[in-house]
């Protein structure tokens, strides 16, 4: 075996191999982990020089369809003097979706829904959002410009 073989196998070992899983539901709820802490990760960089505060909260999400029982998503909180908006995972499946995360904003202790984000559907792999309430088949891509519209009811009238 050459040097470069050796070099490429070893560096090949030291590789994070991919983890399996025992089913698609439990693939999906690692996904959806992943992907809200990777959509964490692109709001901290959206909301950068803001003074807005991002921060994780772990939530319970109970499956009745895939598991019969609850698992462990992280959620974001973004805070602007005493108001806040929530991205609170709801559920893994439903709706013709993976991955459903409502938003909420919160003041003076009324809590008022506006938007659902979907991780991903059989039209669109990346995140998509539609107005709560509104008919789920009207999803559109989420970007940075729904994420800022989303986020305005943050700053008083």
């Amino acid at each position: 075996m050459s040097a470069k073989a050796r070099f490429l196998k070893k560096l090949q070992d030291q590789q994070p191999h991919p983890r399996s899983f025992d089913s698609k539901s439990e693939a999906d709820i690692a996904e959806f982990g992943n992907r809200m802490e990777r959509l964490q990760e692109t709001i901290e960089g959206w909301l950068l020089e803001t003074g807005i505060q991002l921060e994780s909260m772990p939530v319970s999400v109970l499956d009745l369809i895939a598991r019969g029982s609850s698992f462990s998503v992280p959620g974001l909180i973004l805070r602007y003097e005493n108001r806040q908006v929530k991205f609170s995972p709801v559920f893994l499946y439903g709706q013709g979706v993976t991955g459903g995360v409502e938003v909420t904003l919160c003041t003076e202790g009324h809590i008022t829904a506006l938007y659902r984000l979907f991780m991903r559907s059989s039209e669109e792999a990346n995140w998509s959002y539609s107005i709560y309430g509104g008919v789920a088949a009207h999803r559109k891509a989420f970007s940075e410009e729904v994420f800022f519209e989303m986020i305005a009811h943050l700053l008083p009238d």
